[in-house]
């Protein structure tokens, strides 16, 4: 088998795995503990809905392996906020002083002309994609990663 790492968004709720098999309309198989906790686990980055009542893809997970594989926002590393930030979302730092401060990620990406100066022609430049910071008065700047900030598991999704 191929070893796979992967980052994930999900919906999860505390369910026992017999609780999870009435979710269903399924019989319990007779090897199997009803009473296991675990975690009733929406997908909601793509695939079909596979019951009712939910907008994406659902499953059980036994509570050991769901705890390990996934963190609440809020609790989150760094990298866990760059993927995010890939995806379009804006991050933070649960432990920022400033009140509505956010990390975005531009990706839009525009030619920057500047005069030569030696012969007066435009010299074109392509920009490539950075991490800007919404600060408390409303603006908009580029950021950069402390050490502090790197070594943090404190990174939640903004709304």
């Amino acid at each position: 088998m191929i070893k796979f790492i992967g980052t994930k968004q999900v919906n999860a709720q505390p369910m026992t795995r017999g609780d999870y098999n009435v979710l269903r309309g399924w019989k319990l198989p007779g090897n199997e503990d009803g009473g296991d906790a675990g975690y009733l686990v929406e997908y909601v980055d793509g695939g079909k809905p596979n019951t009712e009542n939910f907008d994406g893809y659902v499953s059980w997970s036994p509570k050991e392996q769901f705890e390990n594989a996934y963190q609440t926002s809020g609790s989150l590393s760094f990298g866990h906020a760059i993927e995010l930030l890939k995806k379009g979302n804006k991050v933070a730092r649960t432990g920022w002083n400033g009140k509505g401060m956010w990390l975005g990620l531009v990706e839009d990406t525009y030619a920057i002309n500047f005069v030569n100066t030696d012969n007066d022609e435009l010299e074109s430049y392509e920009n490539q994609r950075y991490i800007v910071m919404k600060t408390v008065d409303e603006k908009i700047v580029p950021w950069l990663a402390s050490q502090t900030d790197v070594l943090a598991n404190d990174w939640c999704e903004v709304g």
